[in-house]
Formats: C-alpha cells, sequence, structure tokens
C-alpha cells in the first residue's frame, strides 16, 4: 500500500471526490473547471497535498 510521505499513514487512489469517500483511507479527489480540467491530490488523515494534475476535458474531448 501506498503511504503519505508527510503523516505516513496508509492511503489508497479511487475515483472518488472527498464528500463521498466511503473510506477514510481513501486520497481526496477535487477537479475544477470546464474546459481545462485541474485536479488536487490530498491526503485523507493529514490533509497535506500530495500533488496536482491537469488535462483538457469537458464539451471538447467529451471526457467529465
Amino acid at each position: 500500500m501506498a503511504k503519505c510521505p508527510y503523516c505516513k499513514q496508509e492511503i489508497t487512489l479511487n475515483e472518488t471526490k472527498k464528500e463521498l469517500a466511503e473510506s477514510v483511507e481513501t486520497v481526496h479527489k477535487e477537479v475544477k473547471g470546464l474546459i481545462k480540467k485541474e485536479i488536487m491530490y490530498s491526503c485523507p488523515h493529514c490533509d497535506s497535498i500530495l500533488g496536482f494534475g491537469f488535462f483538457l476535458g469537458g464539451l471538447a474531448t467529451g471526457r467529465p
């Protein structure tokens, strides 16, 4: 299992949003934007930011 580099607790990566997370161990993923989707991943235990990402999505590409 992966571990948070800050608090050293085990975490998993699932496609879920922070509000819908069923497991405390699920990495929080927040997505913003209509065309350019920006993503921030954070630890569910200590709320430290684990990473950022982006992709083109929305109406132009058909991706949610």
